[in-house]
């Protein structure tokens, strides 16, 4: 989550995020918006979860 989305993936293709540095160099395909940090967290942990994995291939084709 971040409230900087063009931050969030420079610091990624920088490499200077532990668990993302072995696959850089990511894209982005998809930003939501939401007016909590609750909302947010909640959509984010769906997107991790098989039913989200499942919506991201169908409709993002990832």
């Amino acid at each position: 989550m971040s409230t900087n989305v063009k931050q969030r993936l420079k610091t990624h293709n920088l490499g200077r995020v532990k668990s993302t540095k072995a696959y850089i160099k990511w894209n982005l395909v998809h930003v939501e918006e939401f007016k909590t940090r609750i909302e947010a967290r909640t959509r984010e942990k769906y997107y991790k979860s098989a039913a989200g994995r499942r919506w991201r291939k169908i409709k993002l084709g990832l």
